[in-house]
C-alpha cells in the first residue's frame, strides 16, 4: 500500500472520515430542499431521499471495500472524493433542469404515482453517483488505518466515531445555519468545497495528479459561479423575491393586479394581495362567511385567530370588513411574516406569533369567535393539524357560538380522498358542518359551528359593505350541510401524505390528459405544435 507523507500519522485519514460523514448528511438535507419546491416536503419525499442515500452508500461500501483490497492506493480514494465534489457542486446548476426534464418525460409515460416516481428517478439520477463515491470512503480508510488485528477494533471504532460526529454536524449545520443564511445552492457548494479541499491538500502534498486536481478546481469554480445566477423557478422573470427559510422555498411575484406568494415552484398560490383592495376571487373570500356565521358583525369585541397566517391575506380582509374585530395569526415561518410586512402591507395591528399552530393552541388559553385553519406546507397538510385530537383542541378554543373554517385544497370526487377524511374527522368533533365549493379552483371551504345555528346567522346577516353582502349571497347559495361518514384521522394514524399525493397525482393526470393524447397520436412533433 502506498502511504504518503500526509497520511503517516493517520490524522488526515480520520479527518477525511469526519468530513465525508458530514458531507453525506449535508447533501441529504440539501436534497430535501432541492426537491421540496417541485415535489413537496412530505414524508414520502424524505423517505425516497433517505432510501436513495442508503442504496448509494451500501453499493459504495461494497465496491469500495473490494477496490481497497485489490489496490490499496489512497490516490484512488482522494480522486473519488474530488469527482464527488465536482458532481455535488454541479447540482445547483443542473439539478433543477434534470427535475423538470424527468417530470416532463414521466408525465407522458407514467399513469399513476407521478410525483413519487419523478422524485425517485430524480434522486437516482442526481444523488446516487456522488453518494456512491462517498460510500467508498469508510472501507477504504479501514484498509489504510488498520495495521494489525491487535488494534483493529480500536481503529475501526475511532473511524466510526469520527464519521458519526461529522454526520451530526452535517445534520445541524444545513438546517439551522447554511440553508437559512445562504440557501440550498450555496449549501451544496460549501460541502462539496470541503470534499474538494481534502483532495487538493492530499494531492498537493504528494505532488501527484496536479493537472487533474487543477481541472477539478476549475470545474468547481465554474459551477459555483454559474449557480449564483440561476433560480429554482428559472422560467420566471423579474421576481420580487426568491429565497429560502428553515421551512420553505419562498417566491414573491407581482402582476398588474396583485402580489403573490408561492412556497412551491409548480403548485398553487399561498397568499395574495390585491392592489385595488378588492376581493381576491379565491378561497379567502369564501372564508369570510365564518365571521358572519359567528355573529362577529353584531359583537362588540370579537376575536379572530388564523392558524397558517401566510402573508396575511385573510387577516387583511378581516380587518377591512370587520374593523372592530381583533385579528391575530400564527405562522411557523418567520421569513414569511417578514415578507408580509415588506410586500403585502400586513397591518401593524395584526399580531403574528412564530409558532406551530397546534403548539400555539396548547399554550394559549384564549377563546376566539373564529378560528381559521389554513396550515398547508407547500402542497401537503401537517398531520398534527388534521387529526381528531387537533380539532377537539380547536373546539376548546372557540366561544360558545364560535366557528372554525378550514381551507381544504386538492378537491376530488374519488372515494376515500383526503378531504373526505378531513371532513369526517371534523364532523366527529363538531355536530354542525357545512361546505362550499370555490369555483374554478380545487379548493373547498368547510365551516364547523360549535353552538349551532351558523347557517341561520348567515341568512339573517345584512352586511353594510355591498361587496361583502354579495359574497355572502354567493356562499349561501352554494352552502351544503355535510353528512358525517366513517373516515377518521387521529394522532396515531393520519396518512395525509399518501392521501395528498394521490389527489395531486389525479389532478396532474387530468391537466396533462389532452397533451398525452396528442403525444400518443401524433408523437413529439404533434406535441410541440400543440404547445
Amino acid at each position: 500500500m502506498k502511504t504518503g507523507t500526509i497520511l503517516k500519522n493517520k490524522s488526515y485519514l480520520y479527518l477525511t472520515e469526519f468530513f465525508a460523514g458530514m458531507s453525506v448528511m449535508a447533501v441529504e438535507l440539501a436534497a430535501s430542499r432541492l426537491l421540496a419546491p417541485y415535489f413537496s416536503s412530505s414524508q414520502i419525499v424524505y423517505t425516497i431521499i433517505i432510501g436513495t442515500v442508503m442504496i448509494a452508500m451500501a453499493l459504495g461500501n461494497i465496491w469500495g471495500g473490494r477496490k481497497a483490497d485489490k489496490n490499496p492506493n489512497p490516490d484512488k480514494l482522494y480522486a473519488r472524493l474530488m469527482i464527488a465534489a465536482v458532481w455535488i457542486a454541479a447540482i445547483p446548476l443542473v439539478g433543477k433542469y434534470i427535475i423538470i426534464g424527468i417530470s416532463a418525460l414521466l408525465v407522458f409515460t407514467v399513469s399513476s404515482n407521478l410525483l413519487t416516481w419523478a422524485a425517485f428517478c430524480t434522486c437516482m439520477v442526481i444523488f446516487v453517483f456522488p453518494l456512491f463515491l462517498l460510500g467508498t470512503v469508510t472501507p477504504s480508510l479501514v484498509k489504510y488505518t488498520v495495521d494489525s488485528l491487535d488494534d483493529s477494533g480500536k481503529v475501526v471504532g475511532t473511524l466510526g466515531a469520527f464519521n458519526t460526529i461529522g454526520s451530526i454536524i452535517g445534520t445541524f449545520l444545513p438546517t439551522f445555519v447554511t440553508i437559512p443564511a445562504v440557501g440550498t445552492s450555496v449549501t451544496f457548494l460549501i460541502f462539496s468545497g470541503v470534499l474538494l479541499l481534502l483532495g487538493l491538500i492530499y494531492f498537493i502534498s504528494e505532488r501527484t495528479r496536479l493537472v487533474k486536481s487543477a481541472v477539478c478546481l476549475v470545474l468547481f469554480l465554474g459551477c459555483s459561479a454559474s449557480a449564483f445566477f440561476d433560480s429554482f423557478a428559472f422560467w420566471e422573470k423579474d421576481l420580487l423575491y426568491e429565497g429560502e427559510s428553515i421551512y420553505n422555498y419562498l417566491q414573491v411575484k407581482e402582476t398588474e393586479e396583485s402580489v403573490i406568494l408561492s412556497t412551491n415552484v409548480l403548485f398553487g398560490v399561498q397568499s395574495i394581495m390585491k392592489k385595488d383592495e378588492s376581493l381576491t376571487g379565491m378561497y379567502y373570500d369564501y372564508a369570510l362567511a365564518a365571521p358572519v356565521m359567528a355573529g362577529v358583525l353584531e359583537k362588540e369585541d370579537p376575536k379572530i385567530l388564523i392558524l397558517g397566517m401566510g402573508t396575511g391575506t385573510f387577516a387583511t380582509q378581516c380587518g377591512r370588513y370587520f374593523e372592530h374585530a381583533s385579528v391575530e395569526g400564527v405562522e411557523i415561518d418567520q421569513k414569511i411574516t417578514d415578507l408580509a410586512g415588506k410586500y403585502f402591507a400586513l397591518p401593524d395591528t395584526v399580531e403574528v406569533a412564530t409558532y406551530d399552530g397546534r403548539a400555539y393552541l396548547n399554550v394559549n388559553e384564549e377563546t376566539y369567535d373564529v378560528i381559521m385553519v389554513d396550515a398547508y406546507q407547500d402542497i401537503t397538510i401537517p398531520f398534527q393539524m388534521s387529526s381528531k385530537e387537533f380539532f377537539a383542541m380547536v373546539w376548546d378554543h372557540l366561544t360558545e357560538d364560535g366557528v372554525m373554517v378550514v381551507n381544504m385544497n386538492m378537491h376530488t370526487e374519488e372515494e376515500g380522498n383526503i378531504n373526505q377524511y378531513l371532513s369526517d374527522t371534523i364532523a366527529s368533533v363538531f355536530s354542525e358542518v357545512y361546505t362550499v365549493e370555490v369555483p374554478y379552483t380545487t379548493n373547498r371551504e368547510l365551516f364547523a359551528s360549535k353552538g349551532g345555528n351558523a347557517r341561520e346567522r348567515l341568512l339573517a346577516a345584512e352586511p353594510e359593505n355591498e361587496e361583502l353582502g354579495s359574497m355572502m349571497d354567493t356562499i349561501e347559495n352554494g352552502l351544503k350541510k355535510y353528512e358525517k361518514g366513517t373516515y377518521l384521522l387521529t394522532d396515531d394514524k393520519a396518512p395525509v401524505e399518501l392521501l395528498g399525493m394521490s389527489v395531486i397525482d389525479e389532478l396532474i393526470q387530468k391537466e396533462v390528459g389532452y397533451y398525452r393524447e396528442v403525444f400518443e397520436e401524433e408523437g413529439v412533433g404533434g406535441l410541440l405544435d400543440s404547445l
